[in-house]
């Protein structure tokens, strides 16, 4: 399984690229092309003001987050 973490290289801190793996900058719709797609069983997509952003399932953890 592939970890997810946000850049947050977009104005504000928004996550515009991801870090998957080994691959630094993977571009946000890149991203949730791929989460929708089940590549990474372990997150989901959501929507907020019009735009698609990955983040993590929920658990209790604080270290698996997208944004840690």
């Amino acid at each position: 399984m592939r970890r997810i973490k946000g850049n947050q290289d977009g104005p504000g801190g928004r996550n515009e690229s991801y870090w998957i793996g080994s691959r630094r900058h993977v571009p946000r719709m890149q991203a949730v092309r791929e989460v929708e797609k089940g590549k990474h069983p372990n997150n989901h997509v959501i929507k907020v003001n019009k735009r698609k952003y990955v983040r993590d399932n929920p658990d209790h953890s604080k270290k698996d987050n997208v944004n840690r």
